[in-house]
């Protein structure tokens, strides 16, 4: 015997509402009282219904899908902000399709792809160094579907974003090591052309010029956000007559790789030199030792980048809403690889 799937006039039977009233109150839940709301989700359990999401989707002209386009999959700053945007996304009825940008940087046809309509709802950049040339179909508005930046920001800052108070961050970690004691200070800066380096730059140099102070030349190392950069900012600060006494890695990468490449020296953190990070990603607080760093809230920007594309998603973009911008506070969180030191 065939068993049939269950259908909307069958939870509406149970729920004792119209097939309107279910339909409204499992797609549109704040439209109907609460009692109504609950007594159809009690029928729709009982019943065994489920939603087609790719027929409503159909309905509605969706594909049901937001793109969020990641820099580097492997880099576990990611990982809480794709959690918060997974969380948010779920909760209004949306699936999350993750691509890596770093195939785009070779072919940008593959991010073009995504900017039309009939391929993803939305898309999340976490990803600045997205060039205006292949997201021109985006800025252009039209069959584009609407694009947030999280975390990072294109150098034109034309698009709605949420990110992180990064000068005010690294003006706290100069400021922490200021306050330790600290006069002769290095750094070590991620990609020169990227956004955070340039924000967490400003607001390092802010501190200092606040406090009469400035960086030498010779105390600025290059990076690029990774460990291995770290490592290569200790070797070099190895080889310096006139060391700094504390070093402010722009990420929590840097700082792990200079660390580490300096332990495996001999010298000791934060004995011989107090070091901060930028980020406060999960293994800071494991880590040996456990770093001092800058805490962004990840899981918060997460979901704050996805409700912000779920509002353009859901109502016609004005151009108010695209200059939208959203900025989340940070902390310093102090741990083991900063101390004290005398004048």
């Amino acid at each position: 015997m065939e068993i049939k799937a269950p259908r909307i006039t069958d939870v509406a039977r149970l729920a004792g509402v119209s097939t309107a009233t279910v339909s409204r109150a499992l797609s549109k839940p704040e439209t109907v009282a609460e009692s109504t709301r609950n007594a159809v989700l009690a029928a729709a359990e009982e019943s065994g219904y489920r939603v087609n999401l790719s027929a409503r989707n159909l309905r509605r002209q969706r594909t049901g899908t937001i793109v969020v386009l990641v820099p580097n999959l492997g880099n576990p700053f990611f990982s809480e902000i794709l959690a918060g945007i997974e969380l948010a996304l779920a909760k209004a009825g949306f699936n999350m399709l993750v691509v890596d940008t770093r195939q785009v940087r070779t072919k940008p046809q593959l991010v073009s792809e995504y900017l039309h309509a009939t391929r993803a709802d939305g898309i999340i950049a976490l990803d600045g160094s997205l060039p205006d040339e292949v997201l021109s179909a985006a800025l252009s508005g039209i069959g584009a579907p609407p694009i947030i930046f999280a975390c990072e920001w294109t150098a034109s800052d034309r698009f709605p974003s949420v990110r992180a108070d990064n000068v005010h961050g690294a003006r706290l970690a100069i400021a922490h090591l200021l306050d330790l004691g600290h006069s002769r200070i290095g750094m070590v800066l991620g990609p020169a052309d990227n956004v955070l380096t340039v924000a967490r730059s400003e607001g390092a140099d802010q501190e200092l010029r606040a406090r009469g102070l400035g960086f030498s030349a010779a105390h600025l190392f290059a990076g690029d956000f990774s460990i291995e950069a770290g490592a290569r900012a200790a070797t070099i600060w190895l080889g310096l007559p006139d060391r700094p006494s504390a070093v402010f890695c722009q990420s929590d990468q840097m700082a792990f790789g200079f660390i580490s490449e300096l332990a495996h020296n001999g010298v000791s953190t934060p004995a011989d030199v107090s070091v901060v990070g930028f980020d406060d990603i999960d293994i800071a607080c494991r880590f040996i030792p456990a770093l001092t760093t800058v805490r962004q809230p990840r899981t918060a920007l997460g979901v704050s980048a996805a409700e912000m594309l779920i509002r353009h998603v859901q109502a016609s973009s004005t151009p108010a809403m695209a200059l939208e911008k959203t900025v989340i506070d940070v902390e310093l969180i102090a741990r083991d690889s900063t101390r004290w030191v005398a004048g």
